[in-house]
């Protein structure tokens, strides 16, 4: 008889772990969460201020954006940090604004207290929006963290 040929066996693959979902996927440090977050809310202010003189609809929108962008982006363990960061945000938005001029979020001749409340009475409702999704998206990312990536359990 011949030599027997042999076939090489292929190593056989790893098995793959499930994708990761969206409500898994967030991974970036809340300091850095923050920080990202400052320099947005502060650099579209400046846009907005630019294109309108004043804070207006398209900084309320793109408030509400950074804060769900930033309840998505942040690893579990710092949930705490983006969850009290709307209020903060929008109130250091505010604050930085009315030091420069308080006519950019509120009357020319409103004292610097006035103009911050002034201002966050006018966004309140953009700081709700941005507030509430935040702290939705963080809810449900605990939720589907209990159950491997699913926000039901399996019945």
């Amino acid at each position: 008889m011949g030599p027997v040929s042999q076939t090489p066996t292929r190593p056989r693959p790893r098995p793959r772990a499930p994708a990761r979902t969206l409500w898994e996927e967030g991974r970036t440090s809340g300091s850095r969460v923050v920080t990202l977050s400052v320099l947005a809310a502060v650099g579209l202010a400046a846009v907005n201020i630019a294109l309108t003189e004043a804070l207006s609809l398209f900084y309320d929108l793109t408030f509400v954006v950074i804060c769900l962008v930033g309840a998505l982006a942040v690893r579990p363990r710092d949930f705490f940090r983006v969850g009290v960061l709307a209020p903060l945000l929008m109130l250091t938005t505010v604050t930085l604004l009315a030091v420069v001029d308080t006519a950019y979020v509120a009357e020319e001749t409103d004292g610097l207290v006035q103009a911050v409340v002034s201002g966050l009475a006018h966004h309140a409702g953009a700081l709700l929006a941005g507030h509430a999704l935040a702290l939705a998206a963080l809810g449900l990312r605990q939720v589907a963290m209990r159950n491997s990536g699913r926000l039901r359990t399996s019945a």
